[in-house]
């Protein structure tokens, strides 16, 4: 069992308090807040080598797979909904009407089709997809388990500091369930806090203070790395404990013109920006990939909001066209730069919607059987893995639990699955508990 402690670090000479605040603040301009604190290094002890990394569409309120990834043609009408499906490119493998883009690269496109999990309510269900156990019972209740992108930036870190490891776009999920608990603020997402697609979309995290400079910033930060006792991780007195990580990093992007030009969607041609299409959806997807290129490990994209208890075709005609077009065109971009293969692309919510249609012409929670989208990342596409019943109600064959999936991501991520971290009492977690890789898919 690999076993990994707490994030920490040690001073063999350390500042005193008195020193830090002298130095710290003066010198750069700043509060000592925004320039001490561990990073999340990629060469700790236990890391995996690995090259790859992952964006995750995460549909909030959960798409109804009735209607986009596991129709059900055959069945009554208040079971198989107003779409019709439609083929792929890979014969016998269908998906709804309003997915034509997907449908068209399904040849690097798995759906599991037989996902499940023993809870209906947003909060404790987005928490189980998210970390892989069981959470909260009531909505805003704490996260009690790291999120996968934590895990993740936990494990294997940057490829490419200071590009954080874990990003997400445009900010946390409502529920808080993305972040990192005990493993440590250090491992909590940095937030680009923007639409991409507005007009004036910039990252408010990287914006210089009033009379700042990224020339003279840089220059005085080289100032503070000629004193040895600022470079080290932090102080056993835990004077610097609990301080941002990411306003440090903030500061060094900033201060980089390769981490700011990261950020920077404007620099794209119109013409592939129309592709991924103009709006959330499709720019957020190009600026995740402009990050991981840039040397993110995770990049985390909130969708819209997929409740769709009354009128589910009005929703579903708004949301299911953007994130397709955003979905099939990021994979073929990411193919085209050879990039792919070393990219995972994940597409999920807490739960799915019922199979049978409610009095207000929606689809309620479902956790029972519902689907999810993988790509790229040494996935094998066209396939299909698991199968519903008839008309949808639970799982047929190949169950997959939330576990499976993680565990399916942390080995093509090249974590080790017998990894453990310790949580706030000392006692060491499973990452993937009982939890297995879906090996249909390699």
């Amino acid at each position: 069992m690999m076993q990994l402690p707490k994030p920490g670090c040690g001073l063999d000479n350390r500042p005193t308090r008195r020193a830090l605040l002298q130095v710290g603040g003066p010198i750069l301009g700043l509060g000592l807040a925004d320039l001490l604190r561990c990073d999340a290094r990629a060469t700790e002890a236990g890391k995996a080598a690995s090259g790859k990394s992952i964006i995750v569409f995460w549909t909030d309120g959960g798409i109804s797979q009735q209607d986009s990834y596991d129709l059900k043609p055959a069945a009554p009408m208040e079971y198989r909904g107003a779409y019709q499906p439609i083929g792929t490119t890979v014969p016998g493998i269908q998906l709804g009407e309003r997915l034509p883009r997907q449908a068209e690269v399904m040849r690097r496109v798995a759906i599991v089709r037989s996902v499940h999990h023993e809870n209906g309510i947003h909060a404790p269900s987005a928490h189980w997809m998210q970390t892989g156990y069981f959470g909260p019972t009531l909505a805003r209740n704490a996260a009690q388990k790291p999120s996968l992108g934590s895990v993740i930036a936990r494990s294997v870190g940057s490829r490419r500091p200071p590009m954080p490891a874990y990003i997400t776009i445009p900010r946390l999920e409502a529920f808080g369930y993305q972040g990192a608990v005990y493993l440590g603020k250090a491992y909590n997402p940095f937030e680009v806090g923007g639409d991409p697609n507005a007009s004036d979309f910039k990252v408010p995290n990287l914006t210089l203070p009033g009379g700042l400079t990224a020339a003279n910033v840089a220059k005085r930060r080289g100032l503070l790395d000629s004193f040895d006792s600022l470079r080290r991780e932090i102080d056993e007195s835990g004077v610097m404990d609990g301080l941002d990580t990411f306003k440090r990093q903030a500061l060094e992007m900033v201060s980089g013109e390769r981490m700011r030009a990261a950020f920077d969607i404007s620099v794209e041609s119109a013409e592939l920006r129309d592709r991924y299409g103009r709006h959330r959806y499709g720019q957020s997807a190009l600026l995740a990939r402009r990050l991981i290129e840039a040397g993110a490990r995770c990049v985390n994209i909130n969708t819209g909001n997929w409740d769709h208890h009354n009128d589910i075709v009005k929703g579903l005609d708004e949301h299911l066209p953007p994130l397709d077009r955003a979905i099939a065109a990021l994979i073929v971009d990411l193919e085209e730069r050879g990039m792919l293969d070393d990219v995972l692309v994940y597409c999920v919510g807490e739960f799915g919607r019922t199979p049978r249609m409610n009095g207000h012409s929606g689809r309620d929670h479902w956790s029972d059987c519902f689907s999810v989208l993988l790509a790229g990342g040494g996935i094998q596409g066209g396939r299909v893995v698991g199968a519903s019943e008839k008309w949808g109600g639970g799982v047929l064959e190949r169950p997959v639990s939330p576990l499976d999936l993680l565990a399916t991501i942390y080995r093509q991520l090249g974590i080790p699955l017998d990894t453990h971290f310790e949580d706030a009492s000392g006692r060491p977690v499973s990452i993937v508990g009982a939890g297995r890789p879906i090996n249909e898919l390699f």
